[in-house]
């Protein structure tokens, strides 16, 4: 018994908190909270609040010099109110220096409509005239005089070629119209590659971000990994070395390869399959361009007179990400690597064919990296003869081996062969030397393109050119039938890429 009671005492000494631990300092933004809670409890009329709002509370958010905001959202009678926010600025002490409140009076407002929420979502399709799909019309106040009951939905679908989500508001008392606007926003871009285009960006606050709302993950800035802002969402100046234009032409290429691969290809989920691109870094002071799994990053030409972010050179890069997020994966041997890089060739040119500019700007062609002059000598790969660049057009033993961007030559000629055949087309398509001295016939870059998206589909980690052979050959053939295999293996058989052994026949 004496033994027990000892250890109660030397346990209880344990727990004691000997009194020279100085307590932690207080954090400021718990200390901001609790000012700002102070000040909406003691000052409601600052805020105009009713004795039917509510209030929550958001995240405090740091700013420099110790500043702290702590933002608040309004309900009014259990609805949520649009204009209803307000925010609480404070010091790093919790001393409140100032408050930004949008509502200019307390409300007082009905909350039963006199309208149907169907009624009001087909006055909002009205309105909108176009859209795929529309979320139910559901009631909010609006902070605007004593208040204004309305129904609020968004509508979602493409204006022209581009996603659009059109958030619309109707007066739940006349049914009309109040509001719409488009929250997929127009960023307007001087680019160097390709004129003036407008391409998706995001609204904070006061500053346009270089960020996509809808592609998620598409976003553009410098090499220290932060998105470029604009405060007027007119971005960069044309000239080839001004950095935030090599992102306009980037955002500009990427946009629209995300578009390609949903659209041409039948792929949605961007370049991982899961919804998801990766960012974009431009400034690299270095003649070449990359991706690293985790993000792309681009440089410049060796004269240093313009930016590595042409759409072909920007969807190569993306292309790895395709290719990485397919079946098998990206490792494996040298010759797969090959594989990969002639990939990053085939969505990059597909990218252009999408996009089809006109010939003053970036014009669809086979040839990569053209309009960069990345060391001085023009394209640094010809597709339709690579032989032209110093790459292979045939394939042989010494290919597995080989350099891997120069070992891309021999899909990539397949790849054009199969799209536009060895016969000349046009300037952008001229006549292709087969290996086998054969004649073949096209079938078109979109359909080429979709059978080699699925010819990745079966990729695995051993990868080569026999098994992409096979691969295409049996995709060429659910997609198209006999045609479609034919044409692919007549293609291949022009690049002298032996038979698969367990390649399928009609």
């Amino acid at each position: 018994m004496r033994r027990a009671t000892v250890l109660k005492v030397a346990m209880a000494a344990l727990l004691t908190v000997p009194p020279y631990i100085a307590a932690a300092p207080p954090d400021p933004s718990a200390l901001a909270a609790s000012a700002a809670d102070r000040l909406v409890a003691d000052r409601p009329e600052l805020i105009h609040r009713s004795g039917q709002d509510e209030l929550v509370r958001g995240r405090v958010v740091s700013g420099a010099h110790g500043l702290r905001y702590v933002p608040y959202e309004r309900t009014y009678a259990g609805l949520p109110v649009r204009g209803g926010d307000f925010v609480v600025v404070t010091d790093a002490d919790g001393r409140v220096l100032s408050t930004s409140v949008n509502q200019k009076q307390a409300l007082s407002v009905e909350t039963r409509p006199e309208v149907s929420a169907q009624d009001a979502g087909a006055a909002a399709r009205r309105e909108v005239g176009t859209g795929s799909d529309m979320t139910p019309p559901t009631l909010t106040v609006l902070a605007r005089g004593g208040g204004v009951l309305a129904y609020e939905t968004v509508i979602t679908g493409v204006k022209g070629t581009r996603p659009s989500r059109m958030r619309v508001l109707v007066d739940a008392r006349t049914g009309k119209v109040i509001d719409s606007w488009d929250e997929v926003l127009d960023g307007v871009g001087n680019s160097f590659y390709h004129g003036q285009v407008s391409f998706d960006t995001t609204r904070s606050a006061t500053l346009y971000g270089m960020s996509d709302p809808v592609r998620s993950g598409v976003r553009c800035g410098g090499m220290d990994g932060r998105t470029y802002t604009d405060p007027d969402d007119d971005w960069g100046n044309g000239t080839g070395t001004d950095l935030v234009t090599a992102c306009v032409d980037a955002m500009h290429a990427a946009q629209g390869g995300w578009d390609m691969l949903e659209r041409w290809l039948s792929k949605p989920g961007g370049f991982d399959g899961y919804g998801r691109s990766f960012p974009m870094r431009v400034g690299y002071d270095d003649a070449n361009a990359y991706y690293d799994q985790f993000k792309t990053v681009f440089g410049r030409n060796s004269s240093r007179t313009r930016q590595a972010t042409s759409t072909d050179v920007v969807m190569h890069e993306l292309g790895h990400a395709i290719f990485d997020f397919t079946p098998g994966g990206p490792r494996g041997t040298r010759e797969k690597g090959g594989l990969n890089e002639s990939t990053g060739d085939i969505f990059g040119t597909v990218t252009e064919w999408y996009l089809n500019e006109p010939a003053q700007l970036d014009p669809p062609d086979y040839l990569i990296g053209e309009q960069v002059d990345l060391v001085g000598s023009g394209p640094i790969r010809n597709m339709y003869d690579p032989s032209l660049t110093g790459d292979p057009k045939c394939f042989s033993e010494a290919v597995r081996i080989m350099e891997v961007h120069a070992a891309a030559g021999v899909q990539n000629h397949w790849f054009y062969l199969l799209a536009e055949g060895s016969a000349p087309v046009d300037a952008a398509r001229p006549g292709s030397p087969t290996c086998n001295g054969s004649v073949v016939h096209g079938i078109g870059v979109q359909n080429a393109a979709m059978i080699y998206m699925e010819t990745l589909n079966r990729k695995l980690s051993d990868w080569s050119h026999e098994d992409v052979r096979r691969a295409s050959m049996e995709a060429g053939l659910q997609l198209f039938g006999c045609e479609g295999l034919r044409a692919v293996r007549d293609a291949w058989n022009a690049v002298s890429v032996p038979a698969h052994p367990r390649e399928p026949n009609c």
